[in-house]
């Protein structure tokens, strides 16, 4: 079924307002002009998609602003075929933005009725990835090492699976911290070094261990 013409004209009004916001990779920009961002929302928020504010989805959760997400994948420096493991698929819209840049996604989803709704949305979609429903804090060590990791929740700090499963020259970005967060990236240099720099507050739900069943 076509879209509706006005999602595409408020998409397109939204990259724009993003574009004088933050000198965002073009690439980036184009992901989200493509992405229908009103399916991944709560039914009855459609009219909301694309304002720039975070908004509810099932489990209690949020899908991020569209600045946020255009932000984090910004600073991942996403390149095509990059090995990318993504922790919070939440409604699958990150997931979305992912695949479009050309990565070969691992998403995990510790709510068992988000990771069910974002399979069905990303398969209507026609996106290829690989979801899991898991704990994010163990990552996917089968899967590792991976060029870039994302964690879409807020981390009160850095889970060490998740460094330890960063390939050497890969990159990570995750929002750190308890009450707000700083967004990080941090760059594996080698097997052992790592560097960190801070890129702004930001406010996540929180990264929570184990999974949820319901």
């Amino acid at each position: 079924m076509a879209e509706d013409t006005k999602y595409k004209l408020l998409r397109q009004r939204l990259v724009e307002q993003l574009r004088q916001k933050y000198p965002f990779d073009e690439r980036v920009l184009a992901a989200i002009a493509k992405i229908p961002r009103q399916i991944f929302v709560a039914t009855g928020l459609e009219r909301l998609a694309y304002e720039d504010r975070p908004l509810p989805i099932a489990a209690q959760q949020t899908i991020s602003q569209p600045y946020t997400v255009a932000m984090q994948s910004h600073l991942l420096e996403v390149k095509k075929w990059d090995k990318v493991l993504e922790i919070g698929t939440g409604c699958g819209y990150q997931a979305a933005v992912l695949v479009e840049l050309g990565a070969k996604v691992y998403s995990i989803e510790r709510q068992k009725e988000l990771y069910e709704q974002a399979r069905k949305t990303l398969w209507d979609l026609h996106y290829q990835l690989s979801l899991f429903h898991g704990d994010g804090y163990a990552g996917k060590l089968i899967f590792a090492p991976f060029q870039k990791i994302i964690v879409t929740c807020g981390a009160p700090s850095v889970p060490q699976a998740l460094l330890e499963q960063l390939a050497v020259g890969g990159r990570m970005v995750i929002p750190v911290g308890s009450n707000g967060q700083t967004m990080q990236v941090i760059d594996r240099l080698s097997e052992t070094e790592y560097r960190t720099t801070s890129h702004g507050k930001y406010s996540f739900v929180p990264m929570l261990e184990g999974t949820a069943e319901k």
